[in-house]
């Protein structure tokens, strides 16, 4: 094969980005001028990018506000952008958040509310319901975080302790028509799940919420628990009035980015399979069985012939236990490097499409059949490694770290795994 595997590999996951970027997936999906005001809002890591993806495109007047990750504003003129911590909210997000609840308030059924959603969203768009104070939700972000809960789960929780998320941003916009662009980085494409559904109307109850917290032994705080035990922190439930004039429409999400990776790797001449698009399960055991996968491609051309490329996305989880530097992209990468163990002719990529696997400003990493070797060599012990969650220490000691920057999208996880 002519096309060196690391140069390849990153090619393909700089295609998944492209394609998930809001100055292409937006514009097309823009509504007609309403006869009342347009108002934009919005959360999340792209949530700034698709702000001015708007302004780019609407010749009207049009005001509003909008909260991304720090590190992640884009200039916009019109729009108002500010930034706030993710993944564990703070006081410039909260404070952000009950000035969009503001803003909403008092709006006629002539007005259009723009809301602009993407992954990230549920750390940014954060009010705790009341009772609950932003250390008690700080603290149970941070719990859920290392858990090994699902996402669905986690939104879940997230979602009634929540005085704007499961459909409560909808509801106090109305009469206003709302329409809400949602980049989705969720297994599944669930609009509930896409920063925890602060649009759409959900099905979930507060006694779900209660037995994930009780499943993962978070420690809720007094009035949190009350909260859910009362009934106090339901949602908005489908068929409420509020929603009839809410919409929700994905504008960009996993399955489209991992095809624009495909059609890299077939330039190259190089068949691709994508095993799916909303993989989930813990990072470590998910590397495993994709190494036992890659192995019999390699050894016994089943069920591929190579040169093949696996493709997947989705969100997998980890349970911290150790107290490293990781993510869940480089946890899968080390479990599969280790029980690949120098397997010839294996390549792979995984990376998040936001740029930050975990807490890190990396966004994955590389790994080829050489890895072991070379961490042997300089008296690295790579099952530590990945017993501590350290997996980001492991491949920058290497200089295997895949770094984007801030990529301004989330369409979730890129994996790709390449038997040459």
């Amino acid at each position: 094969m002519s096309t060196e595997p690391r140069a390849l590999l990153r090619r393909m996951f700089d295609a998944a980005i492209a394609a998930a970027q809001p100055a292409l997936c937006v514009p097309p999906h823009l509504p007609q001028p309403p006869r009342g005001r347009l108002l934009v809002i919005g959360a999340g890591k792209a949530s700034a990018a698709m702000a001015r993806a708007v302004e780019d495109h609407w010749d009207g007047p049009l005001s509003g506000l909008v909260i991304t990750r720090y590190g992640y504003a884009v200039d916009c003129p019109r729009i108002e952008i500010v930034e706030a911590a993710h993944p564990v909210p703070d006081a410039a997000g909260i404070a952000a958040t009950q000035r969009m609840l503001r803003m909403v308030s008092g709006l006629t059924a002539d007005d259009l509310v723009l809301c602009l959603m993407s992954g990230g969203g549920s750390a940014l768009l954060s009010a705790p319901i009341d009772g609950v104070s932003a250390e008690d939700k700080q603290a149970i972000n941070r719990a859920l975080l290392r858990s090994g809960a699902t996402i669905t789960e986690m939104n879940c929780l997230r979602r009634h302790l929540s005085a704007i998320k499961g459909g409560r941003l909808a509801a106090a916009c109305h009469p206003a028509r709302v329409l809400t662009l949602m980049i989705s980085d969720v297994p599944g494409d669930d609009p509930i799940d896409i920063a925890s559904g602060p649009t759409v109307a959900d099905p979930t109850t507060c006694a779900d919420a209660l037995a994930i917290a009780d499943r993962y032994a978070i420690a809720l705080p007094p009035a949190a628990r009350e909260a859910l035990a009362s009934g106090r922190g339901e949602s908005i439930k489908p068929g409420d009035p509020r929603l009839t004039r809410s919409e929700a429409r994905i504008v960009a999400a996993p399955q489209r980015a991992l095809e624009a990776a495909a059609a890299v790797a077939r330039e190259a001449g190089i068949a691709v399979h994508i095993l799916g698009d909303s993989l989930e399960g813990e990072a470590r055991e998910a590397g495993r069985l994709m190494a036992g996968v890659a192995r019999q491609v390699a050894r016994r051309s089943q069920p591929f012939v190579p040169p093949a490329v696996l493709l997947s996305g989705g969100e997998t989880t980890v349970t911290v236990r150790g107290d490293g530097r990781g993510g869940r992209n480089v946890e899968f990468l080390l479990a599969l490097a280790l029980a690949l163990d120098g397997e010839p002719g294996i390549h792979a990529l995984a990376g998040d499409t936001d740029g930050v696997d975990g807490a890190e400003e990396i966004a994955g990493a590389l790994v080829a059949p050489d890895t072991l070797p070379r961490a042997w060599s300089r008296g690295m012990r790579p099952a530590e490694s990945l017993d501590r969650n350290d997996a980001h220490t492991f491949f920058e000691t290497l200089g295997d770290s895949v770094i984007t920057g801030p990529t301004r999208t989330n369409v979730n996880d890129f994996r790709a795994v390449l038997v040459t």
